[in-house]
């Protein structure tokens, strides 16, 4: 950019086009500040969605080995991963330089406030990161963890900058509950609405648990409009549950006193096609990004159901974009490296992954 404006100067060099340069030049930073702090990211040259991870020694952000809240399923280095590349990748959008994470600078915007992140274990990942990435920074601090309204919410607070980070477990945003007849999902209910909207910031995911079924489902039957069902196509389920998040969200939620985000739909590993591997079915031995261009594999309609529903919501709702970004990073999930010994290509290592979800976050929500 620098070199643009001396070629200017070069070639005019009137005061009168100096000023009208400066100009531009303040006004294209303040857009590309404005896309990345405001409105759900556009496809332009702004979009910090938009890059490439490229490596940086400097990398992880912090030593997971030193941070007491990390859970046993997402904490690789314990349960033998010998490969470490995975941590030195940094996420370089195209045409936009990303900040450096400053925990201090967070906790100081935060000071007061409560963070909540609400939705499924993929949430949780991103809970514990950020956890960590702000014990790092003051790791002598007053740190209290601890379990609210009946254990229903996971909190860290962080006592002398008077920040809490918590976590709210829902598979579905909206109800499930016993009934005599067995679990019924409930696709126009949001009971716990009434606890999310007395936060400060709130933090939404759901996508994984909607195309599961067997022991798996975590219902036997769903409800809508007071008519109950064996079952119903799911991502018809999935929108019709967003659009009851949604509603809630515009009737509920005070936008002068709550931000609302609604993270992106996080990718799984399990399908080599998407990476130019047909025939791998998970993420084992995969220790690099793929550089892509990604291969889609499934996730578009679940996509687009997001986009869909958060462009029709009237109060402002932010996205956190994950998941193109994500589904670049095969070699960022804990595989056999657990204590299920099982593989594990849904959820993320810790450190990694996360911490740049975590990054972005960070980049929304200072201003």
């Amino acid at each position: 950019m620098e070199a643009s404006i001396t070629i200017f100067f070069s070639l005019m060099g009137s005061s009168r086009t100096r000023i009208l340069i400066t100009i531009t030049f303040v006004t294209f930073s303040f857009l590309c500040l404005a896309n990345a702090n405001g409105s759900p990211p556009q496809q332009d040259s702004c979009n910090m969605y938009q890059g490439n991870w490229v490596y940086d020694s400097s990398y992880p952000l912090y030593n997971s080995s030193a941070c007491p809240f990390i859970p046993n399923e997402f904490n690789c280095l314990k349960y033998g991963r010998p490969d470490h590349l995975y941590l030195k990748y940094r996420w370089q959008p195209t045409n936009y330089q990303l900040p450096r994470f400053d925990a201090e600078q967070l906790l100081k915007t935060l000071k007061g406030k409560n963070l909540m992140f609400i939705g499924d274990s993929i949430s949780q990942n991103q809970w514990q990161s950020l956890v960590c990435m702000l014990h790092s920074a003051v790791p002598t601090s007053r740190i209290i963890k601890q379990h609210l309204y009946n254990h229903s919410i996971s909190a860290v607070t962080f006592k002398d900058c008077n920040v809490s980070v918590m976590l709210f477990h829902t598979l579905y945003l909206v109800d499930v509950d016993e009934e005599k007849t067995g679990k019924v999902l409930k696709l126009i209910s949001i009971r716990h609405g009434d606890l999310w909207k007395n936060f400060d910031v709130l933090i939404f995911n759901t996508w994984h648990w909607w195309h599961r079924r067997g022991q798996k489902q975590q219902w036997q039957y769903v409800e809508v409009d007071g008519k109950i069902s064996k079952d119903i196509e799911r991502m018809t389920a999935f929108r019709m549950a967003l659009t009851t998040w949604a509603k809630w969200v515009d009737s509920d939620v005070d936008a002068n006193r709550t931000q609302v985000i609604f993270q992106g739909i996080s990718p799984s590993h399990y399908n080599g096609a998407g990476w130019n591997e047909p025939g791998v079915r998970n993420c084992s031995r995969q220790m690099t990004p793929f550089m892509g261009p990604v291969h889609q594999t499934g996730l578009t309609r679940a996509v687009d159901v997001v986009n869909d529903v958060i462009s029709s919501i009237k109060k402002p709702v932010y996205l956190l974009d994950i998941t193109a970004l994500s589904q670049l990073r095969k070699d960022a999930h804990p595989g056999s490296y657990n204590p299920f010994n099982g593989m594990d290509c849904t959820h993320w290592c810790v450190a990694g992954l996360p911490d740049t979800w975590n990054l972005l976050l960070y980049t929304a929500l200072i201003k």
